[in-house]
């Protein structure tokens, strides 16, 4: 006879295990102990098997037999409900492993030994933060719509910068699980251009050319370690982000091709740096001394970790070039407006080579080979017209516009 719910609450344990049949294969056991443990009793490959189905009266009759027709649903179609089973637990743990936050804490702990002490920070402060609501969800379930409302609340709180950044992180993050098999998509690439923008921050810089060339002769001038004076030189040459100049890598560099080749920090995208001649010369020369480590600009605690971030600000400091002046972001301004306004090179040309997003006509990014001819020649234009700058050879005014190069 079937099972009874008065009859399950009313049964007592005895001196061995009992067993209460509900038809098909579906019992109650009750233990010594007074245990109570529902069972799936079944044949599969010729052989007999257990399914256990829960406990009483965590698990209630209805609940047991809902679950025992289940396994008889999966039987009659040839699949083992305890393999069925086994296969869900390996899936449910292979998922738990692959969160979001166990891909991140993957991808970021062997950076946090290369980057400086203030940017592991900042990272983890994101991830725990920031990017938190999305920490536990297995990384391949995670959308972008579930991306946004977390990033929404950075946003309403007035962090939009910070917001823009915890994108940016998730997106490196998005690329490694893809890299590794765990994910197939990128769900903060569906985000650009859906977060507020934040307000525009003018960093220092120096635009006149009368101004720049004390700047430039200080540079070349200053007192400081090979490593400290080969990057001095060459921010101006490059005007990338300061973050990209000091985690420049020596396997990015071609110096027979003339040509840095690597992923721009802001968009994500790949980006090249055509070396002018002078920028060749100074990476040469540092070649021999920072050649056999990762970086060109190591930093003073060993080869394996990138320049401080604070370097190139402080030097500057140094020689009397305060905050509210130059900085080192500051020479990307300079180029944009000089590039520009004196020395007559297409906006476009100069957008390429900042790394900014610049799209074609019909919205597509272009790729980072677009103009290069052209960015090549503007790249020694500028090196050639810093060197007579610096050498008082011809300033030419900012406000008269040279003829299109």
């Amino acid at each position: 006879m079937a099972l009874t719910d008065i009859a399950i609450r009313k049964v007592a344990p005895t001196d061995k295990a009992l067993r209460l049949f509900d038809g098909g294969g579906l019992y109650l056991e009750v233990s010594p102990a007074g245990g109570k443990w529902w069972r799936f009793k079944y044949r599969h490959g010729g052989k007999e098997k257990r399914l256990s189905l829960g406990t009483y009266p965590d698990t209630g009759l209805a609940d047991a037999r809902a679950k025992h027709a289940a396994a008889r649903k999966l039987l009659a179609a040839g699949v083992d409900p305890g393999e069925q089973r086994k296969a869900e637990k390996v899936a449910t743990l292979e998922r738990s492993a692959n969160t979001f936050a166990a891909v991140a804490a993957e991808l970021l702990a062997p950076r946090a030994k290369k980057l400086a002490p203030g940017s592991v920070e900042r990272e983890r402060r994101l991830l725990e933060t920031d990017l938190a609501p999305i920490g536990n969800v297995a990384i391949a379930d995670v959308t972008a719509p579930m991306l946004l409302r977390a990033l929404r609340k950075v946003e309403h709180r007035g962090a939009v910068e910070t917001a823009h950044r915890a994108r940016m992180l998730a997106s490196q993050v998005f690329r490694y699980a893809i890299a590794t098999g765990r994910a197939d998509r990128n769900p903060a690439v569906d985000l650009l251009g859906a977060l507020q923008q934040p307000d525009k921050t003018h960093f220092a810089s120096l635009t006149e050319p009368a101004d720049v060339a004390p700047l430039l002769r200080a540079l070349w001038g200053y007192q400081g370690s090979p490593v400290v004076n080969a990057a001095l030189k060459l921010a101006p040459l490059f005007f990338v982000r300061p973050g990209e100049l000091r985690r420049a890598r020596w396997a990015d560099i071609d110096l027979d091709a003339a040509e840095w080749r690597f992923t721009a920090s802001k968009t994500g995208t790949p980006h090249i740096v055509p070396l002018a001649s002078q920028a060749v010369d100074i990476l040469r020369e540092l070649h021999l001394l920072t050649g056999r480590g990762m970086y060109v600009f190591p930093g003073v605690r060993g080869r394996d970790r990138a320049m401080s971030e604070n370097t190139v600000n402080a030097a500057m400091r140094r020689m009397g070039f305060d905050g509210d002046t130059m900085t080192g972001h500051g020479f990307r301004a300079m180029a944009r407006t000089i590039l520009d306004e004196v020395l007559g090179f297409r906006p476009d040309f100069i957008e390429h080579q900042l790394a900014h997003a610049v799209r074609d006509p019909n919205g597509r990014a272009y790729n980072r080979t677009a103009h290069l001819p052209e960015r090549r020649k503007m790249m020694q234009g500028w090196a050639d017209y810093l060197d007579a700058l610096r050498t008082d050879a011809n300033v030419v005014p900012i406000k008269r516009k040279a003829s299109q190069a």
